[in-house]
């Protein structure tokens, strides 16, 4: 028997509990693999690859509150993950003459090298956790999951970025 999240649910669960635990469950899953395949491969973190994805579509950076409402996470979390980039010479911090108060992060071109690499890496384990699926499975899924998120953002709104 495979214990995950779902393993609380009963009979008298609603659809709505169990909806939600079934996508929490393949959401675990997958992260998992690929946080376990990003740590063997690259010795990193998701959350580091997350930050350096968000950054790499920027040439000028990003600020670091963009990256926090990005990313639905404290500031203290992306305060210490670029820490930890800048340490390695991954990300570089850029004054912004316009507001002294914030400050730009954006990759380096060691930065850049190494995300193409993770991106590459991650585009491929992906593949793999979703090879069962066929491609009309794949086109229902997603439909599915672009109603619900359309249906739930209204709801959420208020509440997107974690502060």
């Amino acid at each position: 028997m495979t214990f995950d999240v779902e393993t609380r649910i009963s009979t008298e669960s609603s659809n709505e509990l169990k909806l939600w635990l079934r996508l929490h469950t393949c959401n675990n899953l997958i992260l998992n693999y690929v946080r376990e395949k990003m740590r063997q491969q690259f010795q990193t973190t998701l959350p580091r690859f997350d930050l350096m994805a968000q950054l790499a579509g920027h040439k000028n950076g990003l600020k670091m509150g963009e990256l926090s409402e990005r990313l639905m996470v404290s500031n203290g979390n992306i305060t210490t993950i670029t820490l930890q980039l800048e340490k390695e010479e991954l990300i570089e911090r850029l004054v912004n003459y316009e507001d002294r108060r914030s400050t730009f992060v954006r990759l380096t071109s060691k930065g850049n090298r190494l995300y193409k690499k993770l991106a590459a890496a991650y585009e491929q384990w992906l593949k793999e956790a979703f090879i069962q699926l066929s491609e009309t499975q794949h086109k229902k899924i997603y439909k599915s999951l672009s109603d619900l998120k359309e249906l739930t953002a209204p709801c959420t709104r208020e509440n997107t970025t974690i502060k």
